[in-house]
């Protein structure tokens, strides 16, 4: 990511302008995208809630879209590209893994291919998705692995057991999430992760104003998620590493010293 991006702030009325007139098509889809969004809030006034209400109208009109995927292809690309770096940083078929937010199984299907039977665990908080992931274990014949797939309301992992996951992974979660909710997943990811054990997020990165795009994407400096790890005891750290891959976000990686 440039210098120019990273201090980007998108919520801003000058980038606002300035992107309109760029790309003047997609002034009536972002109106469109913002009056919806609006009427979901209004109804849903927990992020929870409202999200799980966005994930269930874009899920109704394209599974792979509503995970950030514009093209089958690019859907695919993005899957392959986080079990790459995860199989070049050790993950092994008796490793257990959890996948927070995984969707419908953009990188899932190839993460339970690898993994030993019963070895994937995936969470998300829209049944909706949950439904595609399914179909999506149909369709690469996957289902003789077992993996788990269920839907859940929080990030407080408690119906999960504690030193059990040698993998945490959050791809594309916390950038549409507010500091609570990753305060909060914070707080109790350390409990689940076994000896040895590392839990991986990818977020929206800024060096400006943080700041947030229709409650639906949160900007954050690397150095309030480090000090948010920090402060619930866990070793926290910047993986320079991803940034060489080509996708727009940015990566911690978070290790219980306990």
């Amino acid at each position: 990511m440039s210098r120019k991006s990273l201090l980007t702030n998108r919520a801003g009325l000058t980038h606002k302008v300035g992107y309109a007139l760029r790309h003047p098509g997609r002034i009536t889809p972002y109106v469109k995208r913002s009056t919806r969004d609006a009427w979901l809030r209004l109804k849903h006034p927990g992020h929870v809630a409202y999200y799980r209400a966005v994930m269930a109208s874009d899920a109704a009109r394209n599974p792979e879209a509503a995970v950030g995927s514009r093209s089958h292809e690019r859907w695919l690309a993005l899957g392959e590209m986080q079990f790459n770096y995860l199989a070049e940083h050790g993950l092994a078929p008796g490793h257990r893994m959890l996948d927070i937010g995984c969707g419908n199984l953009r990188a899932g299907w190839r993460f339970i291919a690898h993994l030993d039977t019963g070895n994937y665990y995936g969470i998300d908080i829209s049944p909706d998705i949950l439904i595609s992931a399914k179909q999506t274990l149909t369709t690469y014949e996957l289902q003789d692995k077992l993996p788990h797939l269920t839907i859940t309301q929080d990030l407080k992992l408690e119906f999960l057991p504690s030193a059990h996951f040698d993998i945490v992974h959050a791809h594309s979660v916390f950038s549409h999430s507010p500091l609570d909710v990753i305060d909060e997943c914070l707080a109790h990811v350390g409990r689940i992760l076994a000896p040895g054990g590392f839990f991986d997020f990818t977020f929206d990165r800024t060096e400006g104003t943080e700041h947030q795009v229709l409650r639906e994407d949160f900007y954050y400096r690397t150095e309030t998620l480090l000090q948010l790890a920090r402060k619930h005891g866990l070793e926290a750290r910047f993986m320079d590493d991803w940034e060489k891959r080509p996708h727009g976000q940015s990566k911690i990686r978070v290790n219980n010293p306990a």
